[in-house]
C-alpha cells in the first residue's frame, strides 16, 4: 500500500486517461512553522530576515482533493528542509510559497509569471464505467505512494500487452508486469491484493516516503544499501542489487531499502557516523531499527563490486540468522561475563590465601602447645629423679 508500486489498467471502452495522483533516526518534523507563505504585503519584510531564500512557486490547489493532498506532502518536506538547516550556522535560509492565483504579485516581482510543470495528457470521454469507478476509488485509497494509470488507447493497450478492463501492476525495478487475477474487479478486492504485496523486494528511500518505508521492517530488521545512481561504482552496485531482487522476488521476506546518498546530503555525515562506513563508496548492511546496531559486508572499493552470487550469498546468511546485528549485544555480553568471572575468581583466591593463614596460625599454635607440654614433662621428669636421688641419700645416711 505504500512503496513506489505502478497499476496499470487499461479501458477500451471509454477512452479517458485517469490516474491517481518511516535505532537509524531520520529527522521528524517538531511542528513549528518555518515556512512562509508570502504576499504583496510581507515578502520584502520576510525576505530580508534571510540570506538565502528558497521560494516554491506552486499551483492553485482550492476544490481539489487530491492535489491538496499532495501539496501538504510537499509542504512538509520544506517545512522538514527549513529544520534541519535552521541548525546551521553559516547562513540564514529562508522558505517561501507562492501561490500560482493567490501570488501573482509576488510572483510577478520576483520574476516567476509562468508556472512550469508536468502535465498529462486525457482524452475524456466516458468516465462513468463501472469498471474504471471501482479502479480510480482503488487508487484514492493508496494515493500519493501508489501510482495507478490508465489507458484508453487501443495501440497503447497492445504495446502494454493489456487486455480488456485488466490491471497489471509493475513493482518497483522489476523487468515484467504481474496481472491481478480475478477481473472484473471491484475496489475492495483490488485493495485487499495491493495490501498483500505491498512491500516490493527493492524499493527506493524517498523524502516523501522515508518515514512509511522505515517503520514497515521486517522483525525490527532493515536491509539497507547504499549507492550513488550518478557514480560509476554506485551504478554498477545498483545494476547488481536490481538482479539479486529480481531472482528472488517471490521471497516475502526480503525488502531491501536502496538510499541515494545525493538525495540526503545533509544526512550523509550522520549515517557515516551512525554505521561507522564510508558513503563515497557502495555499501549493504542489515541495520536494527531499535538501536542502529548494524552490520556491513565487507568491500573493497578499490576491487571490483560483489557478484551477483556474492551479494545473494551474504543475503541467505543475513535471512537465516547468519549475520545479526544483535551479535554486538552479546558480544557485550560475553565481555561483562568475563570481568564477573574474573572478579569471582580473584575472591575465591583471596579467600584461599585467608584459609590458608589461618591453618599456619593453628598449625603453629599447635607446635607451641606440644613444646610446652614437653617442656612441663621434662620438668617434671628432672623433679622425680631429683626426689629419687635425695630418698637414695637418705637411706645411705641411715645405714
Amino acid at each position: 500500500m505504500k512503496w513506489g508500486w505502478v497499476f496499470l489498467g487499461v479501458f477500451l471502452s471509454l477512452g479517458t486517461l485517469s490516474w491517481g495522483e518511516k535505532g537509524l533516526e531520520i529527522p521528524e518534523y517538531d511542528g513549528k512553522d518555518r515556512v512562509h507563505a508570502l504576499n504583496a504585503k510581507n515578502y520584502k519584510s520576510i525576505m530580508k530576515k534571510y540570506d538565502v531564500m528558497v521560494i516554491y512557486y506552486h499551483k492553485n490547489v482550492d476544490g481539489n482533493r487530491n492535489a491538496m493532498k499532495q501539496f501538504q506532502i510537499e509542504e512538509l518536506a520544506l517545512e522538514l528542509a527549513a529544520q534541519v538547516l535552521d541548525d546551521l550556522d553559516d547562513e540564514d535560509i529562508g522558505f517561501g510559497l507562492v501561490d500560482e492565483k493567490k501570488g501573482t504579485a509576488v510572483a510577478k516581482k520576483l520574476g516567476k509569471n509562468k508556472l512550469h510543470i508536468v502535465t498529462c495528457f486525457k482524452m475524456l470521454i466516458n468516465e462513468k464505467s463501472p469498471h474504471f469507478i471501482e479502479y480510480d476509488d482503488a487508487a484514492e485509497e493508496f494515493h500519493p505512494f501508489v501510482k495507478f494509470y490508465a489507458t484508453f488507447d487501443p495501440k497503447i493497450a497492445k504495446k502494454l500487452k493489456l487486455k480488456m478492463n485488466e490491471v497489471d501492476f509493475y513493482e518497483p525495478f522489476m523487468e515484467e508486469p504481474v496481472t491481478i487475477p480475478g477481473k472484473p474487479y471491484i475496489e475492495s478486492e483490488l485493495v485487499d491484493y495491493i495490501e498483500q504485496h505491498d512491500r516490493p523486494t527493492l524499493r527506493k528511500l524517498e523524502p516523501h516516503s522515508m518515514y512509511e518505508i522505515w517503520e514497515d521492517d521486517i522483525d525490527g530488521e532493515h536491509i539497507v544499501a547504499f549507492a550513488e545512481e550518478d557514480d560509476p561504482d554506485g551504478y554498477e552496485f545498483l545494476e547488481i542489487l536490481k538482479e539479486v531482487a529480481r531472482e528472488n522476488t517471490d521471497n516475502p521476506n526480503l525488502s531491501i531499502i536502496w538510499i541515494d546518498p545525493d538525495n540526503f546530503p545533509l544526512l550523509v555525515p550522520y549515517w557515516e557516523k551512525t554505521f561507522r562506513i564510508d558513503l563515497s563508496s557502495p555499501q549493504i548492511g542489515v541495520v536494527d531499527v531499535e538501536d542502529a546496531d548494524s552490520v556491513w559486508m565487507e568491500m573493497d572499493d578499490q576491487d571490483d563490486m560483489p557478484t551477483a552470487d556474492e551479494l545473494e550469498q551474504w543475503i541467505e546468511d543475513v535471512l537465516s540468522g547468519k549475520i545479526d546485528p544483535d551479535d554486538d549485544d552479546d558480544d557485550d555480553n560475553d565481555d561483562d561475563d568475563d570481568d564477573d568471572d574474573d572478579d569471582e575468581d580473584d575472591d575465591d583466591d583471596d579467600d584461599d590465601d585467608d584459609d590458608d593463614d589461618d591453618d599456619d596460625d593453628d598449625d603453629d599454635d599447635d607446635d607451641d602447645d606440644d613444646d610446652d607440654d614437653d617442656d612441663d614433662d621434662d620438668d617434671d621428669d628432672d623433679d622425680d629423679d631429683d626426689d629419687d636421688d635425695d630418698d637414695d641419700d637418705d637411706d645411705d645416711d641411715d645405714e
